[in-house]
């Protein structure tokens, strides 16, 4: 089945106000383009969850497309705050979010649950800082074999999972290398799953190489062919993360005014991640343009 159809078309046919949404991808394979194209849309009411939330989460919050963030860390990645977070989660803020927190593996629990079909999943920490008396979702349990008080998280179906991958053909079937972070978790827990891949290719190339494939066709709703789609971030092989981007990033998100004069530029200005591309520095592409360093294949046999 050929699920090949633009992000505009995918945001719009799967994203809905009010919807609770995962932009997946750890380090790398963060995907801007997606961030940018609901931002575009004007939806609302987002429930927006990750376990790193970074820039592109906090675009959609200054946007004000977020109503409410399910996360553990936040922050711009080497550099600094999240002002845009900060803003709105402040407590004299007028447009003040509703925040849940949670450790690291408390949010990757919440996902280990849903994706495997289990109501909650346990966990031997919690009861070491506050973030358990700071979030009345996370319960106790006593372990039935041994007797002890363990922490628990419930489990999480978002409405809808955005992954990024290096290659996937047009049915769906995603193919990831390097770091993988939560995608597969993410895709099994979510009710929706749309594919966002660098380059689309055959299924007989997919299949030729079986153990990279990490979401398979039948969850996924959409593919979305998106070349550079998750600048300023990075995706192993294809292009390095713009470093230069998220120190900048400091002093564009501080104020409100040059903030808003960013997303009136690079992402209500343009009609699709094209057009974001040509906004770009001359020569910024070719700078990151990773270079090839091949990985040997293996022979499968039959």
């Amino acid at each position: 089945m050929n699920k090949l159809c633009s992000m505009k078309e995918a945001i719009s046919a799967s994203v809905k106000n009010g919807s609770s949404l995962v932009i997946d991808g750890f380090t790398h394979l963060i995907c801007f383009a997606a961030g940018h194209e609901i931002i575009r849309q004007r939806l609302r009411g987002l429930t927006a969850i990750r376990l790193t939330p970074d820039l592109v989460y906090d675009q959609l919050i200054e946007a004000g497309c977020v109503n409410k963030l399910v996360f553990s860390w936040a922050g711009n990645p080497g550099v600094g705050s999240l002002h845009a977070l900060r803003r709105r989660s402040e407590a004299g803020s007028s447009e003040r979010l509703e925040l849940e927190e949670y450790s690291h593996f408390g949010l990757l629990a919440r996902l280990l649950a849903g994706s495997a079909g289990l109501p909650f999943w346990p966990l031997n920490n919690y009861f070491g800082g506050d973030i358990a008396q700071a979030n009345p979702a996370i319960k106790t349990v006593q372990c039935p074999y041994t007797g002890r008080e363990l922490a628990t998280v419930p489990a999480l179906h978002p409405d809808v999972a955005i992954l990024h991958c290096q290659r996937a053909d047009k049915e769906g079937n995603a193919q990831v290398w390097g770091l993988l972070g939560s995608q597969k978790e993410v895709a099994f827990a979510a009710k929706r799953v749309i594919v966002v891949a660098e380059q689309i290719v055959p299924t007989e190339l997919i299949r030729k190489d079986p153990n990279r494939t990490l979401v398979p066709s039948i969850i996924v709703s959409h593919v979305v062919h998106e070349p550079w789609g998750c600048h300023p971030s990075f995706v192993q092989g294809f292009y390095d993360r713009d470093n230069d981007f998220y120190v900048k990033w400091e002093d564009i998100s501080r104020q409100p005014e040059t903030y808003q004069a960013y997303l009136e530029e690079f992402v209500y200005g343009v009609e699709d991640r094209r057009g974001y591309l040509a906004r770009l520095e001359s020569g910024l592409l070719d700078k990151l343009r990773a270079k090839a360093r091949m990985c040997e294949g293996v022979d499968y046999g039959y």
